[in-house]
This record gives C-alpha cells, structure tokens and sequence, in this order.
C-alpha cells in the first residue's frame, strides 16, 4: 500500500508440493525472447532528491502468451550510469505486491557509493497495474477509511461485518477488472521485467528486490537463468508458503516484534513513564485498544487504526520513538491528538493505498490458492491469536478477500535453481515481515548463494539503511560480483543497526533515518 505504505511490504507461501510447472514460452533453460520491443524513449523527470532521474513509459502485452493482443503501458525510471564502462541495467523492486519502484531508482543510485553506482543504469518501474503504470487498478476506493469495525471478531455480528467487506472488496475487484485480474500476477510481472530487459537492448540485467520483490527476483531468475547478471534479494519472502502460510508465520513473528517494542519502551521509562514491566506496559497497550475500540481517538483511530498505526513499528524501528509518544501520551495525559497524527503518518490510506492494496490482493489472490472455507480461517487464525494476538485477525482480513476472489488459481513458481551466477541474500533474524526461515530456504534452494545475516536485527530492509557492514558487501557484490563463502549455512554476519532513541534526546535526529532507513522505509511501503 501506498501512504498507508509509508513503510514495508511482507510475504506469504506456498504448501511445498504444489508448485507449477512454467507458462508456456518460458523454460528454466534458454527463454525465447518476448517479442520485439520499441525502443525506450527516456525524459527528464527530475526532482529535488533525485535531479539526474529519466522516466519512460513501455507497453507490453497483457497476457505474455498472446504478444500480439491487448497491450498494458509501464512506467520506468532511470538513473543512468556515468562511469566509461557500463555493467548494464540494474532493475530495482520495493516489494509489496502494489509498491511502485519509480522512486526507488533514485534512492538506490544516490545511496549506493558513487563508483558503484556510476557502473549502472539503475531502472525502476511501477509493476503492472500500479501507479502510473496503465490501468492503474482501484477496486473499491475508500475500502480503508476510518473507522472500520474491531478486526477481532469477538462477536458473529462483528465476524459477518467484516466478511461482509471482504466479499464486498472481492467482488469489487471482479466487477471493475473482469478483463484484467488473470493476468494481475507474479509471472506476468516477471515476463514484463524480461520485456524491460530486451527493451532495453542487454543480453542480461542485474536486479536488485526488497521483500516481496524478493520473491519476483526469484521467480524471475528461474524463468530466465541465462539473463541474470546479479542478484540481491533484501528480506527473503519464504517461496514454500506463498501466500496463506506466509501470513500465518508473520503473525507470530510481528507479534514477537510488538513486544520488543515494549521493551524498548520499558527501557525508557524515564521518557515515557508507562512502566518498567514490558508485560505490563502490554497489558496498558490492549486496555488502549480496548477503548478505543469503543470511543476512536479524533473520530479517526479505533481499535483496527490502532493496529494499522503500530504495525509500522514491526517493520522498522525508526519509528518506535513516535509509536512510544502517541502511547504514553494517550495512556498518561488523556491526549489522543499524537496518536491521531501516527495514524495520519503511519497508517492512513489515501488513493495511492488503495491502488496498492488492489494490486496487492490481485497478485496474491491469483498467485496461489487460499482455502476457499471461512471455517478453515476462522480455525487457523483463532489458533494464533491465543499465542500471538498483535495482528492476527487484522492480517486476516487484509487477506480476507482471497477467501472469494473472482479468479482460480495458479500455483507457485518452485524457484529452486543451479543454473545462476552467485546471488546475494541479506536477512535480519528478527524480521517480522518476511521471517528468518525465508531467507535460510531460498539460500539452500539457489545453488550457490551467498547469506548474509543482520544478528539481532528486525527491521524489514536492511541494506542501504545505514548498516555499514552490510553495505559493504552489497557493494562489493555490485562492483565485481564477489561474495562472501565460508562455507556454512551463513556466510557472513553483520551486527544489527542500534536501536533508536527517544525523541527528547540529543540522538533522536539521527536514531530515525539519517542514514536514509526512513527514506528507504517510506518507499518501500508495508504490508505483504
């Protein structure tokens, strides 16, 4: 999601056994090439951030196996190399699915060191169906605004609103894009990445995805092994669970990361004065959600705001400082105009969200099957929530309108492959989004891959976020290719970015992005 992806995108999976066998036109061994495509036409785009910035546009087939039928137009953007030796064109993805990625070029290029960068044309695109990609898809706008029923359905009545949304988006969605949603999917999307390749006359591209990103990098070596060059995958989607499975494990996993949060609160408590007892500082996070669950903050932040606003904070901790004043200072002082402006920052959706969230649901509803039986995630996600309530029921109805989406299904790319250059994976331990197991599994399923590991960290894109010692690697990697052996399960270890401060301190400037986290975070959204 857009605005109310202020912050990062997740994953899911798939249940090992029921991968698919690829669509025609595509093989694991020598893809032909997508048809003939017009040369790319680049202008001037450029912005205060980013002032060397081109933008294009290129159309591609709707359906890749009919090339010569309907035609749908991606954005592009470019920072071109300036170096006398080109390493050629290095696609860059934010994740989501639904993130666009024309400002994400930008940002890598000027956060990359300068030798590093000046070797690439670095490319971001808007994925089909996103931004200013055309169609631009919107099922139902408003979906989103406040204030929406108690995600947790402790009643039938509350149970049958909010499937009562989730039909109703689905529903939405088929209505308005009937022509469209088949072809709104991950493998579509990484033959439109082939067709930005050829578009671009190189024989091989480097990439470089953040989260689900990861997962269409993956997917897009496996299609087309002989045209990768490079290959950096940031906060590894976990490919056996695509995508029911995968919203399971981030259950436990963001509910694990709320609790860090509260420790972290508890070892402020000089600041924020809610306690030195994580457990009990909880205990006062719940009786907040309690009432606002029955009298919302500003008429804007109920109980299922309050989760969206906090869940940032599962994805990165720069925003642990402002997540801890909104608390205290409703919890303390009776004030809820801070958590209203979290809300406003954090998890509010405006057009652009529910562009993402239609993309979103689009890829991951087609993607794979999801239990068509309500009873089976009623099972399922009851089950969590007795261990690790946080976000459970809010996910679920997140994900709620795969449950009736208009469209079948296809099953997931099994991304197993030996037939690729080294690739570069990076992972935190304590990600929440895309856990650990994620970046372990693709690493033993890509022959040959180098892991690198964050120890301790639980930020959710961790490269270019301001950790030296992972940078180093990355751009290592990009220069000339090497990375790290040492012939374990790991093959490198980096200590994890500190932990931010609070606001009232001399370091607060720099706890929260600086060193460009929150930048990075604010392009590559949330929510997967």
């Amino acid at each position: 999601m857009r605005k109310r992806a202020a912050v990062l995108c997740g994953a899911a999976v798939v249940v090992a056994g029921s991968f698919t066998a690829l669509p025609a036109g595509a093989s694991t061994s020598q893809s032909p090439e997508p048809a003939p495509a017009a040369k790319v036409t680049w202008k001037n785009c450029a912005t205060t951030n980013y002032p060397t910035l081109q933008c294009a546009s290129l159309n591609v087939p709707l359906d890749h196996q009919n090339p010569h039928g309907k035609q749908i137009t991606l954005a592009l953007s470019r920072v071109k190399h300036t170096a006398k030796k080109s390493q050629g064109p290095l696609l860059v993805n934010p994740g989501g699915p639904g993130g666009s990625g024309l400002s994400l070029a930008g940002f890598v290029a000027s956060s990359l060191p300068k030798a590093v960068a000046a070797q690439y044309d670095v490319i971001g695109f808007d994925p089909r169906g996103v931004g200013k990609s055309t169609p631009a898809l919107d099922c139902k706008p408003g979906h989103f605004n406040p204030v929406r029923p108690d995600s947790v359905p402790s009643t039938p009545a509350l149970e049958k609103t909010n499937l009562d949304r989730a039909k109703s988006f689905a529903a939405a969605c088929g209505t308005k894009y009937a022509s469209l949603l088949p072809y709104i999917n991950t493998i579509q999307a990484v033959q439109d990445m082939d067709s930005i390749r050829a578009a671009l006359g190189a024989g091989r591209t480097s990439y470089f995805g953040y989260s689900y990103g990861t997962y269409l990098g993956a997917v897009y070596a496996k299609l087309f092994p002989q045209r990768v060059k490079r290959l950096v995958l940031d906060s590894i989607v976990d490919p056996t669970g695509v995508w029911y499975d995968d919203n399971i494990s981030q259950d436990y996993a963001f509910d694990a990361r709320q609790k860090a949060l509260m420790a972290w609160i508890a070892k402020y408590n000089s600041t924020y004065k809610l306690g030195t007892d994580p457990a009990k500082i909880e205990a006062k996070w719940y009786a907040m959600r309690a009432a606002l669950a029955k009298k919302p903050a500003g008429g804007k932040v109920g109980a299922s705001e309050l989760e969206d606003t906090f869940v940032p904070g599962g994805y990165y901790n720069g925003y642990w400082p402002y997540l801890a004043e909104a608390f205290a200072a409703y919890v303390n002082n009776k004030n809820s105009d801070p958590l209203v402006e979290a809300y406003q920052n954090f998890a509010a959706v405006d057009a652009s969200g529910d562009n993402g969230y239609s993309v979103y649901a689009s890829v991951q509803c087609r993607d794979a099957s999801w239990p068509r039986d309500w009873n089976q995630w009623r099972k399922d996600n009851w089950a969590v929530y007795d261990k690790a309530p946080f976000m459970v029921w809010n996910n679920a109805w997140y994900n709620a309108p795969c449950a009736f989406w208009p469209t079948d299904s296809l099953r997931p790319v099994h991304i197993a492959n030996d037939k690729l250059p080294p690739v570069l994976l990076f992972q935190a331990t304590n990600d929440a989004a895309t856990p650990y197991e994620g970046g372990a599994t693709v690493h033993r399923l890509l022959a040959g891959s180098s892991f690198v590991v964050e120890q301790g960290g639980g930020n959710h894109g961790i490269t270019l976020s301001g950790n030296a010692c992972l940078d180093k690697y990355l751009a290592t990697y990009l220069s000339d290719g090497t990375v790290p052996r040492s012939g374990g399960p790991i093959d490198a270890v980096c200590p994890k970015t500190p932990d931010p401060t609070p606001l009232t301190t001399k370091a607060a400037s720099t706890s929260t992005g600086s060193t460009g986290g929150a930048t990075l975070h604010g392009l590559v959204g949330f929510r997967g």
